[in-house]
């Protein structure tokens, strides 16, 4: 009984550790062994479902735009929730990056920063090719079709600053955290229509 009771504490709070700094980041964890207390030869792995979406648009066209006071930058085009806002996953997470717009974008990072300010670049050298491999300095995603998206890995931890070779000019500009525990910064509101 006494093991029993243990368990089920321990696994509870596997769960809520598991989902604990993800909230709409569509539950993506990494894996993570469990030893219960008391008892180190009983352990369990909890893990999240794999495998999350970013979705790119044009903030008039559905996603809007958002003034991010920590990251001290207008955001806009890119959510992994509903409307946009600053990105955050862990590592190793698949992401999907999906086109939900009627014109072409890309997913390009433009550099690597440490923390705010997000200071982009005026004129980056941006690729409409793809690069391949996983998430990090130089990636791009090649053109994402309307209705297409592209898969891709997140490499090592980070802070990336990510741009649309189509429209970065217009501001079509946003930012990545990959740490463990990594979640969405807050969302914009939807334009007026």
């Amino acid at each position: 009984m006494r093991k029993r009771v243990a368990f089920s504490v321990a696994l509870m709070a596997a769960l809520a550790s598991a989902c604990a700094g993800h909230a709409g980041s569509n539950g993506v964890t990494n894996a993570t062994t469990f030893t219960v207390p008391g008892m180190p030869d009983l352990t369990f792995t909890a893990k999240a479902p794999s495998g999350a979406t970013i979705a790119v648009e044009l903030p008039a066209d559905g996603l809007g735009t958002i003034k991010d006071n920590y990251w001290h930058r207008t955001f806009g085009h890119f959510s992994q929730q509903q409307y946009s806002q600053a990105l955050g996953f862990p590592p190793l997470t698949q992401l999907n990056i999906q086109n939900i717009d009627s014109v072409e974008h890309t997913f390009n990072v433009v550099r690597k920063i440490q923390g705010p300010p997000a200071n982009f670049p005026r004129n980056p050298n941006l690729s409409f090719n793809p690069s391949g491999g996983p998430l990090g300095k130089g990636y791009a995603s090649g053109i994402i079709y309307p209705g297409k998206s592209v898969p891709v890995t997140l490499g090592k931890k980070g802070i990336f600053l990510i741009g649309c070779a189509f429209h970065y000019l217009d501001g079509m500009r946003d930012l990545i955290v990959v740490e463990p525990g990594a979640t969405p910064g807050p969302q914009g509101t939807a334009p007026p229509r």
